[in-house]
């Protein structure tokens, strides 16, 4: 098959043959339809990803596709199935995973991280029956690809974590991929949202979005004050949807009280340590939270709301490529970002 390479961390990706994968005996090999370009690809590159043990590597981790095989353990999937998965594949039988808590499961693999990935034509999924999600007839392979990370893990972020509600105030602190998803969520649930970034088109697609207020990053001195102007006194939930100790740091800050901040962005060793105030956490008791991903078995909601239009993840790929295209648009995120979504058609 036809995959996206790299040999060592940094080193160009390139486009090259390598041997089909196999199913396990309770895996399934996707035929790739769609793939997600994120920015964890780019950390992953970068070497900034522990899980990424051995080179060379595919990465690619958001995806739709059709089952292409199935192993001998497969119960509820056969060839010719239209699916997608959550970034976090889990085992389905430690601790966690009995709880149905998939999404930090204690033996989780990662497509792109933990086995390669999905910029390819095929990829491989273990533990099929836990972790594949069904796909409906209606819905696109490259609306769908952007699912399985960046949307579902805002629809977590701003549904559980930030238990959001009609007319809160949540402030969005970076309108990538992961952003404009949390941006579109919380709208859809009747919030007011402030989105901040340093980037004028990805805030003109958060108010395309529904964004009430805009704040601009490279021209404002202080973000958490002028996001504490636009909502009377600070938001009632704020999101890191970068992973940056600045956006860390001032998305705490732009709480007001008893605020909730969810952490969505990866902060990489590499980015440095962030420095949380915990000295405002304590004074105004505010929450802070975690975000890692959605398991497959809360997928329902979600995909009942994208499928009855109340969410346009559809609306979020500005860009559509192939994979000779894939190693340049990688590795341009580094500066920077295009923004919405990045869709790889192998």
């Amino acid at each position: 098959m036809r995959a996206v390479v790299y040999e060592a961390f940094g080193g160009t990706p390139k486009v090259a043959e390598v041997p089909d994968p196999a199913p396990s005996q309770d895996g399934v090999v996707i035929r790739v339809e769609a793939t997600g370009l994120c920015r964890s690809d780019w950390h992953g590159w970068m070497g900034h990803d522990p899980d990424i043990r051995t080179l060379p590597h595919v990465p690619g981790h958001e995806l739709a596709g059709v089952v292409a095989a199935t192993g001998s353990g497969v119960a509820g999937w056969r060839p010719g199935d239209r699916v997608t998965v959550p970034f976090i594949c889990a085992c389905g039988r430690c601790a966690a995973c009995s709880a149905g808590e998939h999404q930090v499961c204690e033996r989780q693999t990662q497509p792109g991280f933990t086995h390669w990935g999905s910029f390819a034509d095929y990829v491989a999924i273990d533990h099929a029956d836990v972790n594949l999600v069904a796909l409906p007839g209606e819905l696109p392979y490259a609306t769908a690809a952007a699912l399985g990370c960046r949307f579902a893990t805002a629809f977590r972020a701003v549904t559980v974590h930030g238990d959001v509600a009609a007319d809160e105030w949540v402030a969005v602190h970076g309108c990538g991929g992961v952003g404009l998803s949390a941006v579109m969520v919380a709208v859809a649930r009747g919030a007011r949202v402030v989105a901040v970034d340093v980037s004028a088109d990805a805030l003109a697609l958060a108010r395309r979005f529904g964004a009430a207020a805009c704040v601009d990053a490279r021209v404002c001195d202080d973000v958490p004050e002028a996001v504490r102007q636009e909502t009377g006194g600070g938001a009632h939930v704020s999101i890191d949807a970068l992973g940056d100790p600045r956006t860390c740091a001032a998305s705490v800050r732009s709480l007001r009280r008893r605020g909730r901040h969810v952490q969505v962005g990866l902060l990489p060793p590499a980015a440095g340590v962030a420095a949380v105030p915990m000295d405002r956490v304590i004074a105004l008791e505010l929450e802070i939270r975690g975000s890692h991903g959605m398991a497959a078995h809360a997928y329902g909601p979600m995909m009942d709301m994208v499928v009855a239009g109340t969410l346009r993840p559809d609306l979020l790929v500005t860009r559509t490529i192939g994979l000779a295209e894939t190693s340049a648009a990688m590795v341009a995120m580094g500066p920077g970002q295009t923004a919405g979504v990045t869709v790889i058609k192998p």
